[in-house]
């Protein structure tokens, strides 16, 4: 059974209409960013280095998982371009580790969408422990020296432990994108 548009004049969108759809589509990339640059300022937190990445992990493994058309792999590349250079890490080991849950979020997103939180926790974990594993490993082998991995184990536990709470004020975020009248 085939659907056909209803015949007649549709009108053009308006210009609000186009602004609050770019602006629905860009809101995953743009407030990753700036969540990035908002913690790259010196605020003073305790481990904020570790906890600024653990949220950004956070943000792109679950808008990968449930906007993925709003987080294209392109908007994950320049994000990460962006955490290496305020990281002041080596220039692609955010970008190729960030590029690899989001591949991983996208892969698992037809069975994730459908469990229940706890599942997509786990998963999350997984894609987690392993990209701060990758990132020491990398960092590790361009430095040609065996780094202590305290602080990769430590960024990995911050990221599972911050990712209910990321999880919650994202979930919102994207009821209020997805459905306007209900934000």
């Amino acid at each position: 059974m085939k659907f056909r548009s209803i015949p007649g004049i549709h009108p053009r969108p308006s210009l609000w209409r186009r602004l609050d759809m770019a602006a629905r589509v860009s809101f995953p990339a743009t407030t990753t960013a700036l969540l990035l640059l908002v913690m790259s300022a010196p605020i003073g937190l305790p481990a904020q280095a570790e906890l600024q990445k653990a949220a950004a992990v956070c943000c792109v493994f679950f808008w990968s998982l449930f906007r993925p058309g709003s987080m294209p792999p392109l908007a994950v590349f320049l994000l990460g371009l962006l955490a290496d250079l305020l990281f002041y890490a080596p220039p692609g080991v955010t970008v190729l580790t960030w590029l690899l849950v989001h591949g991983l979020a996208l892969r698992w997103r037809r069975s994730l969408v459908r469990l229940g939180f706890v599942l997509v926790w786990f998963a999350f974990i997984t894609a987690a422990v392993g990209a701060a594993g990758l990132e020491w490993l990398m960092t590790s082998l361009l430095s040609f020296h065996l780094l202590p991995p305290h602080a990769a184990m430590f960024e990995a536990v911050l990221s599972v432990g911050l990712y209910p709470l990321v999880a919650v004020v994202l979930t919102r975020a994207h009821q209020g994108i997805a459905e306007p009248d209900l934000a």
